[in-house]
């Protein structure tokens, strides 16, 4: 992997909005170029990660709706609902994958909830519970060691290829 230049972006920081750099890395066998998105960024998102992360952790604990906490961070709440509906729509696969995460690294077992949303919840604060631990990771924040993890895909619509590629010829996969 070599640098190969990058592209700039805006992110919006407590209703500011800031340009940031965001370099890119292109590999040498096959030619491929990725961005290398910061922690507080998630793919395809104007907001930080901890603007994310604090309306999502309010509605799954079910103290409100969407709309006080994008009020409180200044955040248009049908954004703010927008994300919601992206979390709630893959909270079973991120509780999934955050608890087995929790579990590598030392934590208990999170136990299933019949509300998906609040599982997941519980997977997040249990795996950055167990990350806490881990030298680094505790001056980062919940929010950001989330979107670490899941390489900023938290809310992201699917952008990994049906196709299964093998040589030059493309396959869909059987379904389950």
């Amino acid at each position: 992997m070599s640098w190969w230049s990058g592209y700039r972006r805006h992110v919006r920081v407590e209703g500011v909005c800031h340009r940031i750099f965001i370099p890119r890395v292109r590999c040498g066998s096959c030619e491929k170029t990725h961005a290398v998105l910061p922690a507080f960024v998630l793919i395809g998102r104007l907001d930080v990660a901890e603007t994310i992360g604090a309306v999502i952790a309010e509605v799954a604990a079910g103290r409100s709706g969407v709309r006080p906490p994008a009020a409180r961070l200044g955040v248009p709440h049908t954004t703010a609902r927008g994300w919601w509906r992206r979390f709630a729509a893959n909270a079973s696969r991120w509780a999934v994958a955050l608890s087995a995460l929790a579990v590598e690294l030392g934590e208990s077992v999170v136990r299933p909830s019949s509300e998906p949303t609040r599982w997941a919840l519980a997977a997040v604060g249990s795996a950055w519970r167990s990350a806490t631990g881990l030298p680094g990771w505790a001056p980062v924040g919940r929010w950001r060691f989330i979107s670490a993890v899941t390489g900023g895909k938290l809310i992201a619509t699917n952008t990994d290829s049906p196709w299964l590629i093998v040589g030059n010829r493309r396959f869909m996969p059987p379904t389950p």
